[in-house]
């Protein structure tokens, strides 16, 4: 390991980077080639995944300019304040993004559907646009527009992914008990298995997606529900792969000696992060397949 205390008066400021601008057209590849694909252009899966393979290669190779870096002893306290206060607004950010889905939701089930029902303001609204509608949840819209589908129960796999998340938060921070312990054995094996369990939580949750196209008929054109329903728990579901990712990155620096007890934040960035996702899941378990 390096010494951490090198140059520790002097605030270390990277060379520029093309990595960012790298990653910012692997995104925009990546959406151009979703928005094709939902759309059923031949050519949209394919440019979906290849937006993928950039942004993935782009993030290996950024990353590893920070670990060197790390590793020449470059980072002293007040590059590590920067790195926590930008992993603070990361995580942030990301809640924002999760306030706007969830907002989503509750707007439909608390104010749309009951206006289209005929309440409130929207009296007669049922009647006089949509003979009939009756204002419940789950709907497949005005005119039944989403078609007839089912909902997936919560208490089969949402539940096991569930546990699933919950036991993952658990054996990481054992994980990390273990790194400040300075019990590197015990490191491995529990950081192991939580990249394990965020491996069967994505597996299930592919699963659960065959399941209702194939069996369900729940689809992304469901109506508001279906979309609703796959914005919530794909993007959280696309956290969950990052997270994976990132606590595999973490086992495989801890296996190479790269943490110390006191110097160990890009380990703890990942933990924060993971916490963070499974907050959502209770969120999303909840509002989503539970009420």
């Amino acid at each position: 390991m390096a010494d951490h205390s090198t140059n520790a008066d002097a605030y270390f400021v990277p060379s520029q980077s093309k990595w960012p601008f790298v990653g910012s057209i692997a995104m925009f590849v990546m959406m151009i080639g979703v928005a094709s694909w939902l759309n059923d252009a031949a050519w949209g899966r394919w440019t979906f995944f290849a937006g993928v393979a950039m942004l993935l290669a782009t993030l290996f190779m950024w990353f590893g300019d920070v670990i060197r870096e790390s590793n020449a002893g470059h980072y002293n306290r007040q590059v590590d304040g920067s790195f926590r206060m930008g992993m603070v607004w990361f995580i942030f950010s990301e809640v924002m993004f999760f306030g706007a889905f969830f907002g989503a939701l509750f707007y439909t089930r608390v104010l749309t559907l009951p206006w289209l029902g005929g309440e409130g303001d929207g009296v007669m609204t049922n009647e006089l646009l949509w003979n009939g509608y009756s204002a419940a949840w789950p709907t497949n819209g005005p005119g039944t527009i989403g078609g007839q589908f089912q909902t997936i129960p919560a208490w089969g796999l949402p539940l096991i992914n569930t546990l699933i998340l919950l036991s993952s938060g658990v054996t990481l921070t054992i994980a990390h008990h273990a790194l400040k312990g300075g019990r590197r054995g015990s490191l491995s094996l529990w950081l192991g298995l939580t990249v394990l369990l965020g491996c069967v939580f994505l597996f299930l949750q592919a699963e659960e997606y065959i399941h209702a196209y194939t069996e369900l008929n729940l689809t992304l054109g469901s109506g508001i529900y279906g979309s609703t329903f796959f914005m919530l728990t794909g993007f959280h579901g696309m956290h969950v792969l990052l997270g994976t990712i990132m606590l595999a990155v973490m086992w495989l620096r801890a296996a190479k000696g790269h943490f110390t007890r006191d110097h160990h934040f890009a380990f703890e960035a990942a933990a924060w992060y993971w916490h963070f996702v499974d907050v959502v899941w209770l969120a999303l378990f909840l509002f989503v397949y539970v009420l």
